[in-house]
């Protein structure tokens, strides 16, 4: 088991600065982290299934795991979907896997998004849980340009064991997540 910069930050300066802040008294109240679900949604998949596969080949290398390919689950006649159809590839992170790629994400991707001014605040869905959108996936150092056909956009959703959006906001902040001030 190897050791992560993020979960040692976590435990050394994360959980005592979130102590501090909201006053818990057990250490077990403290909110954390629990996962990451990184679902990249394939809306042109109807028209050609290899996309699929690409997708999930680059979601892979992004995220250090295998996706599972996630299928319509009824039939929508104005998008041209038929109930089981695939539209899109997703994987769900946790433990190490969760951590590095969060780190990955804070240190690496998001400095790579061009005029990037910060992550947005109101990805927020009132139960301490996070969602970001990425617009393409070009900012993992891991994609290879010259493979990439089309950039295809990812959302990022982080599960926390946080009550309420402003202990979220803080312990991701804490975490090293870049929020723009507006």
């Amino acid at each position: 088991m190897t050791s992560n910069r993020l979960r040692e930050r976590y435990a050394k300066e994360v959980v005592p600065a979130l102590q501090k802040e909201f006053g818990y008294k057990n250490v077990n109240a403290i909110p954390r982290v629990v996962k990451i679900v990184v679902n990249m949604g394939l809306g042109e998949a109807t028209q050609n299934v290899k996309l699929v596969d690409v997708a999930t080949d680059e979601l892979a290398r992004i995220t250090g795991q295998k996706p599972v390919t996630t299928r319509a689950k009824k039939s929508i006649a104005a998008f041209k979907v038929r109930k089981g159809m695939p539209i899109g590839t997703m994987v769900t992170l946790r433990g190490e896997r969760m951590y590095e790629f969060l780190d990955r994400l804070v240190s690496v991707a998001l400095p790579r998004v061009r005029d990037f001014r910060g992550i947005s605040p109101r990805g927020f869905d009132g139960r301490g849980n996070y969602t970001l959108g990425l617009r393409d996936q070009l900012i993992f150092p891991e994609i290879d340009y010259m493979k990439v056909d089309k950039a295809r956009g990812m959302n990022v959703s982080v599960i926390t064991t946080a009550r309420t959006d402003e202990e979220a906001r803080r312990l991701l902040q804490l975490m090293g997540l870049p929020f723009r001030a507006n």
